[in-house]
């Protein structure tokens, strides 16, 4: 069966391919590939510009063209290094063949020993795969993210002054405000979001153990701390990790992950709570020509964009929590299992791009049933209980918590005029019982 959008195995790839397909440039195969190209040939470059006495020679006119390898790298490019792979058997050694080949093809075949000079895979790897995150990051997931942030805010600002009855333990509890609540997961949000901004893009580079022996041995005159810092912070635009066995430990890639888990389960809470008040008729739904909800229910308009984002974030974060939990750890100076792991980081990431756009698209789909808020407000006086026993400790009244008590369990269904008649029975002034009968569960909203 050919590979396409109906016979992937993946979703991701699949069904959901035109979603997503902003994510391929940096975690698809050709992706990984292209970063490699990319730190194989900045490095060539820093060699150049230490500069090495064997390097001394090279043409610095023509680093631009060295840098067109990775800039203009095609599927054409990508194929060819898979090619290189089903010789060698290795994929970063195929990326060294690939770049010695282009050297040839530009003249500079004198220099190609120095192509992946001194290098352990890793040391690819674990700049390649961090600037792929990194990229993927900053031009794909921070910008709908903050899409996201402002949409709901806009939102908790619109409905800022919508009294609605709060439900703790799932029962009716002092009234709130729709907009409050919607600001509850906007200052969640805001929170984990900076967390997430402050953690550094951190890669390894080191040589075979992360001690430059190779570097050392050849050249002992250079500083090739000193270097390694330069290419890797500054050339890279990455955080390098200056003590490391063969692999970058991973620690602040696993506190990536655990942030955006946080992030996605803060999401979760609130795609439950949205599909919760839609049930309760708090909110409905725009109706979109031609959509269908149920196959064989007519009348129905699902919440199915919250419960597409809920289970796509479910997916990402089981898949987060074993990267966060498995890249950390590595027997003695290296092995092999966090390069099968770290091939899959794009695949929570892209169920999390595709809950964050279902939850966009649901909110654009809310309409505020005014009506059905306020008749619940209404149908629930016993809420005011908790301002009038308030305001009679404040004045010094016998037992005021037991008094309403009393009432609110002695009567199934309290209204406005039951509060008023006990308000009446009440022995205090006539200035504090007008105080009393002012409260309703529409203005008991709280600051």
């Amino acid at each position: 069966m050919e590979l396409n959008k109906l016979s992937a195995i993946s979703p991701i790839d699949g069904r959901y391919r035109s979603k997503v397909e902003e994510l391929a440039k940096y975690f698809s195969e050709f992706g990984l590939i292209r970063y490699r190209v990319m730190v194989e040939i900045e490095y060539l470059i820093a060699l150049i510009e230490i500069p090495l006495p064997q390097l001394a020679s090279f043409d610095v006119s023509k680093i631009e063209d060295l840098r067109n390898i990775y800039r203009e790298f095609s599927e054409k490019d990508a194929q060819e290094v898979k090619d290189f792979e089903k010789k060698s058997n290795h994929d970063v050694k195929a990326v060294e063949y690939f770049i010695k080949e282009k050297l040839a093809s530009q003249g500079l075949d004198t220099f190609k020993e120095f192509v992946h000079f001194s290098l352990t895979s890793q040391d690819v790897n674990n700049t390649a795969v961090p600037a792929s995150y990194r990229d993927a990051f900053l031009e794909v997931y921070f910008p709908l993210f903050e899409e996201l942030l402002e949409k709901l805010s806009n939102l908790s600002d619109e409905w800022d002054n919508i009294p609605m009855l709060a439900r703790t333990h799932g029962q009716p509890a002092s009234p709130t405000r729709l907009g409050k609540e919607i600001r509850v997961f906007v200052e969640r949000l805001h929170i984990q979001f900076n967390q997430l901004k402050s953690i550094p893009f951190s890669a390894k580079f080191g040589g075979a153990t992360g001690n430059f022996n190779a570097h050392q041995v050849a050249y002992p005159d250079v500083d090739w701390i000193e270097f390694a810092n330069k290419f890797v912070n500054d050339t890279l635009g990455l955080n390098r990790s200056k003590t490391t066995t063969q692999i970058e430990h991973y620690d602040n890639l696993a506190a990536s992950f655990h942030n955006l888990e946080r992030i996605n389960t803060i999401l979760i809470d609130l795609t439950r709570d949205i599909w919760t008040y839609i049930s309760m008729e708090y909110f409905k739904q725009k109706i979109i020509k031609g959509e269908v909800s149920s196959s064989t229910m007519p009348h129905k308009v699902n919440p199915i964009d919250f419960e597409n984002a809920e289970g796509n974030l479910g997916v990402a974060n089981a898949v987060f929590h074993h990267l966060a939990s498995k890249l950390p750890i590595s027997r003695m100076q290296r092995d092999l299992t966090d390069s099968t792991v770290l091939r899959n980081i794009g695949i929570p990431l892209a169920h999390s791009l595709l809950a964050l756009k279902s939850i966009m698209k649901g909110l654009d789909k809310l309409i505020v049933n005014k009506e059905k808020i306020l008749d619940d407000l209404n149908e629930n006086w016993a809420v005011v209980a908790e301002a009038i026993q308030t305001i009679l400790r404040r004045e010094g009244y016998p037992d005021p918590y037991e008094t309403l008590k009393d009432l609110t369990r002695t009567h199934k269904n309290i209204d406005r005029d039951i509060i008023q008649q006990f308000i009446d029975s009440l022995q205090v002034d006539d200035a504090v019982k007008n105080e009393l009968k002012k409260i309703t569960p529409e203005n008991y909203t709280g600051i």
